[in-house]
């Protein structure tokens, strides 16, 4: 596995190579400390994952990310910054972030995000989510489209919350993938929404607890 860390700061970047040289089998880390320097990285060299710090010299923040997600096709981004806003999370991750990740994290809290979105998931931070939701819709009202989910559906979609994985939602329903995609399908439907991301914070404006 083939990590790239963006980030200006050495000792950070040092700190982050030793909380995460567990992460899987064989951990290699590639370093730039900067955008410009990490668009430079080897074309023949793929990645698995970057992890971007949202504050850098030059070009930074959304500008860095959509330029880094333009120019790699494979690797999930993750963010990984001091930055707790959760409008500026939920726009990270609709500019292609598969995660955010607040520097303030625990390890093991930055450990499971990272495997999440290894497995193909989307790690939002908690507080982004309860910041989604609007006072004012904290409870159920004729009306609700999570009213028309099933409970199983909805089960399904607050697991989905927590930012875990089909193949961990399905784990511990004690049902199949394909039925985990299809409970999704069916609160993408109830919700109006395109997507995974849209949908969690939907529910969560709809006041889904977590």
């Amino acid at each position: 596995m083939k990590i790239l860390l963006v980030d200006d700061h050495e000792l950070f970047r040092e700190g982050i190579k030793l909380l995460l040289a567990n992460l899987a089998e064989d951990v290699v880390f590639a370093e730039a400390p900067s955008c410009a320097a990490a668009l430079a990285h080897p074309s023949g060299s793929p990645l698995d994952v970057i992890l971007l710090d949202f504050h850098l010299p030059g070009t930074q923040g959304f500008e860095a990310l959509r330029a880094l997600r333009a120019h790699f096709e494979q690797p999930a981004i993750v963010v990984l910054s001091a930055e707790e806003n959760p409008a500026l999370i939920v726009q990270a991750i609709d500019e292609g972030a598969a995660g955010f990740i607040p520097k303030t994290s625990s390890h093991a809290v930055m450990m499971a995000a990272l495997r999440l979105v290894l497995a193909g998931g989307t790690y939002l931070p908690p507080h982004a989510l309860l910041g989604a939701a609007s006072p004012t819709t904290t409870t159920q009202q004729p009306g609700d489209p999570l009213a028309e989910l099933t409970p199983r559906q909805v089960e399904t979609l607050r697991l989905a919350m927590q930012g875990k994985a089909n193949k961990v939602i399905a784990r511990e329903m004690d049902v199949s993938e394909a039925t985990v995609k299809a409970h999704l399908s069916a609160s993408f439907r109830a919700l109006g929404v395109r997507n995974r991301t849209e949908a969690v914070f939907t529910a969560a404006r709809l006041g889904l607890k977590i």
